[in-house]
């Protein structure tokens, strides 16, 4: 058995795994994506970095790590029904601009996954992906032969995807085939099919790392020509990679999520665990307000429009399942306290502004409280 780590546990890990390979760490990003209209938040770990993967700004070095704070909605309407949707995540990356490739991305991979000084855990239970080809572009046999010559994982446990699964792009512009590593967490989390293999829809086999290799230009029309400066995209989702280590079937059952949860449990009088249709409620409101309080600390404030609108929605989704609850006064404010605390180490500023996140937060709960009276 591997050992168990804490989140905050992991996110420090990772780092100084990284700046032990020569990547300067970068503090996050804001929520708040900086000179980019094609987004609302910032939604991937990658996503702050496009400015130095296209070569527009010069980065700071050319290799950088980060562990970056998350918002997705797309799915907000499957919050608290399963075990794996949450709207705010944070991403474990570590980035080459021009520098490493292929070879040292998966070794560094299977290092801090695997080695008993870093993550620990096991081997055995651990698939990676390789692209597989398409019609347009060849297989990653490069990939294929560092995973099996290099790491020595037998050829049959490298599984071959396709594009839907293991290329990366978007649109026009750099692109390339990616490398993702599944978990193995056991038979009691399959469906039980005779074929449940790495790929299957099922709970069983978690992806918990991506290395995306940026190596062609796509011009928009299907056609791939080489990039003279190669970049690595790696992200390996901080929650998951946790639910991994503390054995947990879901982010919620996380060290740093449980405890926002008693406190809500405490405030509601409900008990998680006791029932289905409390425990969405109880879920949604753990899972809402832990990203109300990030985007807050960030700079969004609730509106009626853009990211605005996504704040709004989520304390107001927050403090109507409160009310399925049976709670009839502004109480999400109260709950800001154990986010911050169970946070703050990695995001000081979370502390700093505590009273005004607090206050943004009731102010938000009484004008929702009217409108619904």
């Amino acid at each position: 058995m591997h050992k168990s780590y804490g989140v905050n546990e992991i996110r420090e890990m990772f780092l100084r795994f990284y700046e032990s390979k020569d990547h300067l760490r970068l503090p996050s990003f804001s929520l708040i994506p900086q000179n980019d209209a094609s987004l609302l938040l910032i939604n991937s770990g990658m996503a702050p970095m496009k400015p130095y993967f296209t070569g527009e700004v010069e980065p700071p070095r050319r290799r950088v790590c980060t562990c970056q704070k998350c918002i997705r909605t797309g799915d907000i309407e499957n919050i608290g029904k399963t075990a794996r949707h949450g709207t705010y995540f944070e991403m474990l990356g570590n980035f080459s601009f021009g520098d490493y490739f292929k070879k040292e991305a998966i070794a560094w991979c299977w290092e801090f996954l695997t080695s008993p000084d870093w993550l620990g855990l096991e081997p055995d239970r651990l698939y990676p992906s390789v692209f597989g080809g398409s019609d347009t572009t060849p297989a990653d046999d490069e990939a294929f032969a560092i995973w099996t010559r290099d790491v020595g994982i037998p050829p049959e446990r490298v599984f071959k995807f396709g594009k839907a699964d293991n290329f990366w792009e978007h649109g026009s512009g750099p692109c390339g085939p990616c490398s993702e590593v599944y978990y193995d967490r056991g038979p009691e989390y399959g469906c039980g099919k005779p074929d449940c293999t790495v790929g299957c829809e099922c709970d069983r086999y978690i992806e918990i790392w991506n290395n995306v290799f940026s190596q062609f230009d796509n011009d928009g029309q299907g056609h791939y020509t080489e990039l003279k400066q190669k970049n690595i995209d790696v992200g390996a989702g901080l929650e998951r990679l946790a639910c991994v280590s503390q054995n947990v079937a879901s982010l919620f059952d996380l060290d740093t999520v449980i405890n926002i949860t008693n406190r809500v449990s405490a405030i509601t009088g409900a008990t998680y665990g006791q029932s289905h249709r409390t425990d969405v409620s109880l879920r949604v409101i753990t899972d809402h307000i832990r990203s109300a309080t990030m985007m807050i600390c960030d700079g969004v404030l609730p509106s009626n429009e853009g990211r605005g609108y996504v704040l709004r929605r989520l304390l107001r989704r927050a403090a109507r399942h409160g009310k399925l609850l049976g709670v009839d006064r502004p109480f999400l404010y109260e709950v800001c306290a154990t986010v911050i605390g169970e946070n703050e180490g990695a995001y000081p500023d979370l502390r700093e502004k505590e009273a005004y996140i607090t206050r943004v937060i009731r102010m938000e709960e009484e004008s929702f409280a009217k409108t619904i009276d």
